[in-house]
């Protein structure tokens, strides 16, 4: 079903008080996924394995960037009732705008493979299944799942699978000893220990994810009121900021508990941590078994509503490319969904190093950034593409410049492995 149908409410006058408010919360929790997905574990894991509490700040800072980012892009959703994809599709020249949205369907196999091999740990942790078998059994499930599922009900099994997240991180930090003044220091004071730049820049693309730029554009309509009164849609972008800043701050909350966790458990203990079933074996010595149990439970509902989300932002992009909306119905939604996931679990079977491939993988997303960041602020910057609406002069500075940031974290990239 088109996202942009969803809510056919051409008419009706919200009443704009609690319940509906609480009613508009969700798009934004399913952005969330994204950004604590088995990707970031890994790039958490290692951060806090191997510095400690020193790269905290890299959540604070992606967590800062996305929340603008993410608020900016659910705008151009809301105000032109186009997802990126599809703004791209129409307003760039035909050749840049299929390079841009090329590099957006690798950026989001990158992603894919990263959540289906998620999965595929944790059975393996949990049920002893081998990782290429576990794979196939993630894909098959997600496919199931999105093709038989509207989006209402998908949205309600994701923000579930959240919750099951968030709370067994809370049970594991509450069993481990916390240096709070540290975790204090590492998330507001900005620190490059010698060698930390992959693993920043796994922390950063695993954060700040652009097929969630893409999907959340698209998912936003499902709140839309068809309603043309400027009042409305003023509302509705208050609404929309609402839900992304309550979202985001989750999400901050779960990959610092990431990081936090690894720091006291392995980095206090000097333990060097490269996959993520041995990061789920040492936790039982040093906190208990239930905690490790917990790991592969929450990794493996992290693994499921990851894949999900990137399978919609893969099938919205390539419908985006045809200049339509995400419609599971439609036939370049379903090619988009299918293609994008089947090719993401076939490069699992290509990978030796599972864990190295989790983190290479959010690398990959970083360096595409910028490209997905650029053109969105373009797009939102344009008074042809969004009116009234276009980005004030202090957003664009803003916007602007996290785009720089991230050209030039992606060039410390570069120089460093140089």
């Amino acid at each position: 079903m088109k996202f942009k149908n969803l809510l056919n409410t051409k008419g009706h006058k919200p009443s704009f008080g609690l319940k509906e408010l609480l009613g508009y919360i969700g798009p934004g929790l399913l952005v969330t996924v994204g950004f604590i997905d088995p990707g970031n574990w890994a790039s958490n894991i290692a951060a806090g394995s191997d510095y400690g509490y020193k790269l905290l700040w890299m959540v604070t800072l992606s967590t800062i960037m996305l929340i603008l980012l993410q608020h900016n892009v659910a705008h151009l959703g809301i105000v032109t009732g186009d997802c990126l994809s599809e703004a791209a599709n129409r307003h760039l020249k035909p050749w840049l705008s299929k390079t841009v949205l090329t590099t957006a369907l690798v950026a989001a196999i990158s992603t894919a493979m990263a959540e289906i091999l998620g999965g595929a740990i944790a059975l393996n942790l949990l049920f002893r299944v081998p990782v290429k078998a576990g794979a196939v059994i993630i894909l098959a499930v997600i496919l199931l799942l999105l093709y038989s599922n509207s989006y209402k009900k998908l949205e309600k099994v994701i923000v579930g699978f959240v919750s099951i997240i968030g709370i067994s991180f809370l049970y594991e930090l509450s069993v481990v000893h916390i240096s709070w003044g540290e975790a204090v220091r590492g998330w507001t004071v900005i620190q490059f220990p010698h060698g930390s730049m992959p693993v920043i820049m796994a922390v950063l693309g695993a954060v700040v994810m652009p097929h969630n730029l893409f999907l959340h554009s698209e998912i936003i309509q499902s709140r839309q009121w068809n309603l043309e009164e400027e009042a409305v849609i003023k509302r509705q972008l208050r609404y929309e900021f609402l839900d992304t800043l309550f979202s985001m701050i989750i999400g901050w909350a779960i990959n610092s508990a990431m990081i936090i966790l690894a720091a006291t458990t392995f980095f206090s203990q000097r333990i060097k941590v490269s996959e993520l079933g041995q990061a789920q074996q040492m936790l039982v010595p040093l906190v208990g078994s239930f905690a490790a149990v917990l790991f592969g439970v929450a990794l493996l509902f992290a693994g499921i509503s990851s894949t999900m989300t990137a399978g919609m932002a893969g099938g919205t992009i390539f419908a985006g490319m045809f200049g339509e909306p995400y419609d599971i119905r439609d036939r370049h939604t379903k090619i988009g969904v299918a293609g994008i996931l089947t090719l993401a679990a076939v490069v699992i079977f290509l990978i030796k190093d599972p864990f190295k491939g989790l983190v290479y993988s959010q690398m990959l997303l970083s360096i595409q950034l910028p490209i997905t960041v650029i053109t969105q602020v373009y797009l939102t910057s344009s008074k042809k593409v969004m009116g009234n609406y276009k980005n004030s002069f202090l957003n664009n500075i803003v916007l602007w410049l996290i785009a720089f940031v991230l050209t030039v974290l992606n060039v410390m990239l570069l120089v460093s492995y140089l």
